[in-house]
């Protein structure tokens, strides 16, 4: 135990004071670095969103889904993806399976285009829709717009696994995105995503997904691993993988119709 000399106990009570200062002061600090240290939401969005922006760049690379569902044989999806995010356009092209080989989604300005070689015709789609018979959203496969398309209800800590997280329970500001309410699991150090909880408008559960393992390309951080768990159907799950991925500039008929047309042959 410390002890105070006969001089120093004169004054007790300035020695209160003095230490009780000294506590307060250190507990000031400790809560202006907490406050300090919690970042404003709606940056930490943007950040998640710049995560995987290649405004500037071209980018692609080749999904693979594994579907599972009870009592049925696995199913394997398989998609080449190509993207420029400057202009907000993307090209999805099916490589498997064979019977559904080169059909297709484009987005073209604000349209989204799904097309059937079989037919050779073009019909409207959307960014929420499945993407062939897996758990998966066309949304899933572009660039992410958090910032811009949420509003932040609330933010709170808590954990993912050994990860301390930002729990961040965004509500949609527009009806073009897939889901009315979306929570987020974003780690704090490094900054990424872990886990979204995907909510119906009556607030019910849809899908969870899990962001087991991140790639970097160019300074950006990729999910080259993404497992979907679907909440209604339960014991159907996709598990998406990422290969080949690229930024090598891509010529503008990629993003054509013409040019769906001519690889679907």
């Amino acid at each position: 135990m410390p002890s105070f000399s006969a001089k120093e106990n004169k004054h007790p009570s300035r020695n209160i004071v003095f230490l009780l200062a000294i506590a307060f002061s250190l507990a000031a600090g400790v809560i202006s670095a907490s406050a300090q240290a919690k970042p404003e939401p709606k940056v930490l969005l943007k950040e998640v969103d710049n995560l995987s922006d290649f405004t500037g760049k071209d980018f692609s690379a080749v999904f693979t889904i594994v579907t599972q569902k009870p009592g049925e044989k696995d199913s394997v999806t398989q998609a080449r993806v190509f993207r420029r995010d400057q202009k907000e356009q993307f090209l999805i092209l099916i490589l498997l399976p064979e019977v559904n080989k080169g059909q297709g989604y484009l987005r073209e300005d604000d349209n989204v285009w799904f097309y059937d070689p079989t037919s050779r015709k073009f019909s409207h789609s959307s960014v929420k829709e499945n993407l062939q018979n897996t758990k998966a959203k066309n949304s899933d496969f572009t660039l992410s717009s958090f910032a811009e398309d949420y509003t932040v209800a609330s933010m709170n800590e808590g954990m993912v696994g050994k990860f301390p997280v930002w729990v961040l329970d965004l509500r949609a500001n527009t009806n073009e995105v897939s889901y009315d309410r979306v929570v987020l699991y974003i780690r704090k150090d490094p900054t990424m995503l872990l886990k979204r909880e995907d909510y119906s408008v009556n607030g019910r559960l849809m899908r969870t997904t899990a962001y087991p393992k991140y790639v970097e390309i160019e300074g950006k951080l990729l999910s080259s691993q993404i497992l979907i768990l679907d909440e209604i159907n339960k014991g159907e799950k996709s598990q998406i993988t990422m290969a080949e991925q690229s930024v090598t500039p891509l010529p503008d008929k990629v993003f054509t119709k013409a040019f769906l047309e001519q690889v679907s042959r």
